[in-house]
Parts: structure tokens; C-alpha cells; sequence
């Protein structure tokens, strides 16, 4: 988090685009919202509507529904583990150390929500 009022595009430059050009280079897109616009290679954001009274063509909204679709899971999961597990709304710790805060917290909630598959 940066100090004072910093946008969010501002904010991944200095911190985690070079992280995401490298997952898109091995195949890992990232979804994002339109705040990210411009955010570059395998930064996948929604179309804007075209000035005046145009309106997107149909594989344009077909698009930007799909990607609405995708994110909304990961933003749904994420809204459960924060509002879960409290460590995880206000967390200061270094990167490596919130990932594996987070993997536990993600393997405690599929237990408690019974999502882990049978062990033969």
C-alpha cells in the first residue's frame, strides 16, 4: 500500500506488473478491472463503450460478460478467506509469508466448507 492517494495502475507498476508480465509469458493471464487499462501484455481488461451513441459489438460484450464472470469468482473467493479469516484484511506481512498465510487459509476454509476431495 502506498502512502496517501495513489492510483491503483500507478501502485502495480511499482510493485507487481514485472511479476504479472512474467506469469503471462508462461501462459497465465491476469484478469483485471478497467482501472487497469493500459496495464499491458496478458493484463486483461473490459472494452469501453466507443464514444456517442456507438455501442460495442456483440464479441466485444460477450467479452467483457465472460471476463465479469471469471473475476467475480476470484473477487467472491477472496471476499470469503478475508472475511474468514481476519489476518487476511489487514496484513503487513512480506510477500512469500502472506502466500503461504494464504494457501493455509484457503485449505481451512475448503475443510470447513467440506470442497476437499476424498482421499483413497
Amino acid at each position: 500500500m502506498e502512502p496517501g492517494s495513489v492510483h491503483d495502475l500507478t501502485a502495480a507498476r511499482m510493485h507487481v506488473l514485472g511479476a504479472l508480465y512474467a506469469a503471462a509469458t508462461a501462459g497465465l493471464p491476469t484478469l483485471a478491472d478497467s482501472g487497469y487499462d493500459g496495464a499491458g501484455i496478458g493484463i486483461h481488461t473490459p472494452i469501453k463503450q466507443p464514444e456517442g451513441n456507438q455501442i460495442l459489438s456483440p464479441d466485444n460484450r460477450t467479452y467483457n460478460r465472460l471476463l465479469r464472470a471469471l473475476r467475480c469468482l476470484g473477487e467472491r473467493g477472496f471476499a470469503l478467506l478475508k472475511g474468514r479469516w481476519r489476518i487476511l484484511q489487514h496484513i503487513t506481512a512480506s510477500p512469500s509469508a502472506i502466500g503461504d498465510i494464504a494457501r493455509a487459509a484457503l485449505a481451512l476454509t475448503h475443510f470447513e466448507h467440506n470442497y476437499l476431495p476424498t482421499i483413497r
